[in-house]
């Protein structure tokens, strides 16, 4: 695979396409912008990786594949088996996957034991689970035990149900040093990068200023580190989006066309036709 002109990370030489490192990523700092994209099946994992250096299987899938209501659903095994898709369909991209609610929270050896059965059985590249400062322990705990981890901060989904619903993180210029500690914490205690969602642009770039790890923004400045979508938001698959989305196709009335014209097809009997028949 030949490197874009771009591209922060070429593979060198002419050998197999190497999976990019956390060291990688975390050297990235500064530099052109990490690109980062969900993907939960293996289809779609070959579609973002020649394109992103992060794949993140996030617990979004929960609501983006399987109906739920919300991201408290999503189980462990739920992740690790939409991770081992993800890994079977890329070969460039870190993989990183969401730790699901309620398999962190309790313990640092919860986590450990959660995310080493993760690492294990699915063989991607770093797990992420939401939290600050409360969250550091548990971070250090695992990179210490050989897992890496990447941070989330800001508008932490899992924690919509005390937050009071998804609200922009840092409207109150008070709350800007519990935000700021929170990023200096999971960074201090060993993250290699860190995910900032849903915060004021200046809030963003204040962290992004202060932390020597790589953020990585949704809804939050131009000047992180990186960016994050839902793929299927950005490709116009999952209807209504929030506003810091930006649509960069509009596949879903595509495919809305292309099932209806085939219904009729089907109706009309003019498909199958000859030359899809074996005679």
């Amino acid at each position: 695979m030949s490197a874009r002109p771009t591209d922060p990370m070429p593979n060198a030489g002419q050998g197999p396409v190497r999976r990019i490192t956390v060291p990688q990523i975390a050297a990235a700092k500064g530099k052109t912008p990490l690109v980062a994209l969900t993907a939960y099946s293996a289809p779609m994992a070959a579609l973002v990786d020649p394109h992103a250096e992060v794949i993140l299987v996030g617990d979004s899938l929960g609501m983006v594949v399987h109906g739920l209501p919300s991201t408290i659903g999503v189980t462990l095994d739920m992740m690790i088996l939409h991770g081992q898709a993800v890994m079977r369909g890329s070969a460039r991209a870190m993989v990183v996957i969401d730790m699901p609610f309620g398999s962190y929270e309790e313990s640092p050896e919860q986590a450990f034991r959660n995310a080493a059965r993760v690492m294990a059985e699915t063989g991607a590249g770093a797990v992420k689970l939401e939290g600050g400062a409360r969250m550091a322990p548990t971070i250090r705990f695992l990179t210490d035990r050989g897992i890496p981890v990447m941070a989330h901060i800001g508008l932490t989904p899992q924690s919509s149900n005390t937050m009071g619903g998804f609200k922009t993180q840092g409207r109150d210029q008070a709350t800007w040093p519990a935000h700021l500690a929170d990023a200096s914490a999971v960074a201090d205690a060993g993250a290699f990068a860190v995910v900032v969602e849903g915060v004021m642009e200046a809030l963003a770039d204040r962290i992004t200023d202060t932390v020597a790890i790589p953020t990585i923004g949704i809804g939050a400045s131009a000047r992180c580190d990186g960016q994050i979508l839902v793929l299927d938001d950005m490709l116009g698959l999952s209807g209504r989006v929030p506003r810091f989305v930006q649509k960069f196709g509009d596949l879903g009335p595509r495919a809305d066309q292309a099932i209806a014209d085939y219904a009729d097809a089907v109706r009309t009997r003019s498909f199958p036709a000859p030359a899809n028949l074996y005679r």
